[in-house]
């Protein structure tokens, strides 16, 4: 009787294993990620938006009507980018992604207190190459750290009411999300 117990204890840990392991591994694996599904439709460094989300039709899963969706696959490999989006009258938020997916930074319009979210996405290496300004602080210049050189930037302007989607739309269209220039260049 003992022997049995054993062996369905050792089969239990043996199967939590197993699962654990495969549960750790698919996301690596996956070939339709985030960023893989975008590809097709937003270049990387530029701003895309995204159509509105149709019954089994839907770029994302999960994507809700309500809200008009933008998204920047950026690649910080050529230097840091500036991120400029326009707030809508109802709200808009801003989120950041690693090309695994992992969520790493968000802001929204309540939090920005101004009228458009303006910052700068940049490597830690990259931040810790900017020089110095006396007259800049925090306050006048966001700054976001990346942990990775390529991810995801997916903006949300929410509609209240199903008429007010293309003024939810046009704030996002006006959004970019472009290479800032080299402090050579300026």
């Amino acid at each position: 009787m003992i022997r049995w117990l054993l062996w369905l204890l050792a089969g239990a840990l043996l199967g939590g294993i197993v699962h654990l392991v495969a549960v750790l591994i698919l996301p690596r694996t996956a070939t339709q990620d985030a960023y893989s599904r975008l590809s097709p439709i937003a270049p990387i460094n530029t701003v895309a938006a995204l159509p509105q989300p149709i019954p089994q039709s839907e770029v994302m899963p999960f994507m809700d009507p309500a809200f008009a969706s933008a998204v920047c696959r950026y690649d910080l490999d050529s230097g840091p980018i500036k991120l400029t989006v326009p707030i809508s009258p109802a709200y808009t938020s801003v989120s950041f992604y690693t090309r695994r997916g992992v969520a790493y930074y968000a802001i929204n319009d309540r939090s920005a207190g101004r009228r458009q979210i303006e910052l700068q996405l940049m490597t830690a290496a990259q931040h810790a190459d900017l020089p110095e300004e006396e007259d800049v602080t925090a306050a006048d210049r966001l700054i976001v750290e990346s942990p990775s050189g390529t991810g995801l930037i997916v903006m949300r302007a929410l509609a209240p009411e199903p008429g007010l989607m293309p003024v939810a739309q046009a704030a996002l269209s006006r959004a970019t999300c472009k290479p800032e220039p080299s402090t050579a260049e300026r």
